[in-house]
């Protein structure tokens, strides 16, 4: 065993962990820091949003979508199996280009894989001609 008392697993679990940690906090709060600061802005017009298809908002990572007349949603652009993002909603399909995973634009579940869980979900209201994150 070498003099500091810690020995070659010891060392490599220190270090595993300490990666992991810092994977962790490079991606655990950014979506909830993101979320927070475009609580209460408008993210699209209405009139960008066609009936069966969608918008992307490449910047904020999300899609709106308008499955029926007057009916707005939005979700992550991010697919769920890969992390790839979403191409533009059409004929109420979300598709990811990278894998072929398909999402439902009403609900974001997930209706072909390989991804098999939902795009995350995000409130919104109408405000006038404006989409805007609860």
């Amino acid at each position: 065993m070498p003099e500091n008392g810690l020995g070659r697993r010891e060392i490599l679990g220190v270090a595993g962990v300490a990666a992991c940690g810092l994977a962790l906090a490079g991606c655990g709060t950014g979506g909830a820091k993101a979320q927070q600061s475009i609580k209460g802005k408008v993210i699209a017009k209405t009139a960008d949003v066609p009936v069966g298809g969608g918008k992307l908002i490449e910047d904020l990572q999300l899609v709106v979508t308008q499955p029926a007349e007057g009916v707005y949603k939005a979700f992550s652009s991010v697919c769920t199996h890969k992390g790839c993002a979403v191409s533009t909603p059409k004929e109420n399909i979300i598709k990811c280009a990278c894998h072929g995973s398909e999402f439902a634009a009403d609900s974001g579940k997930a209706t072909k894989g390989p991804a098999t869980a939902p795009l995350a979900s995000f409130q919104i209201k109408v405000e006038g001609d404006g989409i805007v994150v609860v």
